[in-house]
């Protein structure tokens, strides 16, 4: 295909990917594949993210009240405008970003914008701003404005399941155009060798696997309270950020080592027994269960940690949401599976979330 593209993304790519990051790298590649990288012209709204000050940010605030968020400014906007004018699409990769959507429309883009909502973001930000914050009124509604605008502006709109999609619905009173589920590049294709036969341990190991936010936070801190103390297991956490959560934690120290900003979590996921995922909030799909099930590991998580996921509970590992089913299910694990892999999971994955699977959907939106 012929066409210039340009894929606007947060922030430009260096060290650890966390989610929503994996998310956004997994859109530019199809992307590139389908029309050829050098087709695919990238726009950084935050080109150095690691170098902006506290300064940078105050002179931000302002924009806030004339619905600009994460980093945007009108300058930049009218900028991406200018590319624009040489592109046939404009991929705009986060639905905060949607007030370009508006003045793409408004200044009459004869090219297509597509818009992928990773969340509806106003519910996922509810979760990570601070509920007695007194700016959080502010911020939410400038970000259920941008979320308002890719819904009214966009040509094309992609959210990743059904209930984002109702949402969008009942809030901005139109569907997305594409519902296209979490998918993730299968790493263990690249030479890796899967140990179908190794054996659980006694006692077994879980991991958690996120990033340091406040849902992943809240979530392992939970599990730490109230399910580890009753299960004989070892728990390794690890993610970007997560060493954050080591002063929270005041017992079972013993039975938890943290692992922080590792470059590879490869060795830890086929370590691992099997994985928990006591997430109780958000938005979207959750990444980590899409990489997890890759991995062909059990699992044993929450509603919202599946959410997405049309699996077998009884087959993936367990659906818990309470104290009590969480250590029903780790108690009941050694006698449900004997292997650290997990041939359900993987297949779940091959079947439903490999990268191939988006882009027969992206071949047939472009």
């Amino acid at each position: 295909m012929d066409k210039k593209i340009l894929f606007i993304r947060y922030k430009k790519p260096f060290g650890i990917k966390e989610g929503g990051e994996q998310a956004t790298h997994k859109n530019h590649s199809i992307l590139c594949e389908l029309f050829g990288a050098k087709n695919v012209e990238e726009y950084y709204v935050h080109p150095d993210l690691e170098s902006e000050t506290l300064w940078d940010k105050i002179k931000s605030v302002p924009y806030i009240f004339l619905n600009y968020y994460f980093g945007l400014t009108p300058q930049k906007v009218r900028k991406i405008c200018e590319i624009a004018k040489q592109k046939d699409i404009v991929f705009i990769d986060r639905s905060v970003f949607g007030i370009i959507a508006k003045h793409l429309k408004k200044q009459s883009f004869e090219g297509k914008t597509v818009t992928f909502f990773h969340n509806v973001e106003t519910i996922y930000f509810q979760t990570k701003i601070p509920k007695h914050a007194p700016y959080r009124p502010f911020l939410l509604h400038c970000i259920d404005r941008n979320d308002a605008y890719s819904m009214q502006y966009s040509d094309v709109t992609v959210c990743l399941n059904s209930r984002d999609d109702d949402e969008l619905l009942k809030r901005y009173g139109k569907r997305a155009n594409a519902v296209i589920p979490i998918t993730f590049e299968d790493k263990l294709c690249n030479g890796r060798d899967v140990a179908c036969n190794v054996s659980t341990e006694n006692p077994p190991t879980a991991l958690f696997f996120g990033s340091y936010m406040p849902a992943n936070a809240d979530g392992v801190l939970w599990f730490i309270e109230n399910v580890l103390p009753h299960v004989d297991i070892r728990l390794q956490i690890v993610g970007k950020g997560m060493h954050q959560v080591e002063s929270k934690i005041k017992n079972q120290k013993s039975k938890i080592k943290i692992f922080s900003d590792v470059a590879d979590v490869s060795p830890f996921f086929e370590n691992a027994d099997f994985v928990v995922s006591p997430i109780f909030k958000g938005s979207g799909m959750k990444v980590k269960t899409c990489e997890t099930l890759m991995y062909g590991k059990t699992i044993i998580g929450t509603t919202e940690s599946f959410e997405g996921y049309n699996v077998d509970f009884e087959k993936v590992g367990a659906l818990a949401n309470t104290k009590e089913e969480f250590i029903a299910a780790i108690q009941e694990f050694p006698q449900k599976f004997n292997s650290k892999f997990n041939t359900y999971s993987r297949n779940y994955f091959l079947q439903n979330h490999s990268n191939e699977i988006a882009t027969k959907v992206f071949q047939e939106l472009f």
